[in-house]
């Protein structure tokens, strides 16, 4: 059994070493963008919602992410390789998604709730002025529990950041 364990151990640390010589040798800057792409600048988004705070929210969401997971430096507008712009067109807070209750009682009682989130986003080559990703009606959701909108709408926001960084990735 000691013999079947430090196999295992060794093929584990084998294999540990064999993916960080890969990950050394290919790297990750510019998150699978063209080589030219090195600069971004994440424009205000368009909000079409009656949450005004969602243009903020989702703009730092997203500057994050194409900065920390995409490896992209921030710059301005005139200067930016590429640019990151999009509309969000609607935000639902409160969509009700688990209840309880009893039959007898003929009450009913939300006990989680959801936020939707839907945003149309574009990422545009600048220089050739090509699209390099764009999505149109990404709909995200984060749940939470009764009052907690907060949480629901972070993770609805994490939610949304990962289908970016997977998307533009996905296109290289």
């Amino acid at each position: 059994m000691l013999r079947h364990l430090r196999s295992r151990l060794i093929s584990g640390v084998l294999a540990s070493i064999s993916l960080l010589t890969a990950v050394g040798c290919y790297g990750f800057s510019g998150g699978g963008f063209p080589p030219a792409i090195r600069t971004v600048a994440v424009l205000p988004f368009d909000n079409l919602t009656p949450e005004p705070t969602l243009t903020q929210q989702i703009s730092a969401a997203v500057r994050d992410a194409v900065e920390n997971r995409l490896g992209l430096r921030q710059a301005g507008e005139e200067q930016a390789d590429a640019l990151v712009r999009g509309s969000i067109t609607r935000y639902e807070p409160d969509l009700p998604v688990a209840y309880t209750g009893s039959a007898t009682a003929s009450t009913v009682t939300v006990t989680r709730r959801l936020v939707q989130i839907t945003v149309s986003v574009e990422i545009v080559d600048q220089k050739s002025n090509r699209t390099l990703w764009q999505r149109s009606g990404l709909t995200v959701e984060g749940d939470y529990e009764q009052g907690q909108e907060a949480d629901g709408r972070r993770k609805a926001l994490d939610r949304l950041v990962v289908n970016i960084v997977e998307g533009a990735q996905s296109q290289w």
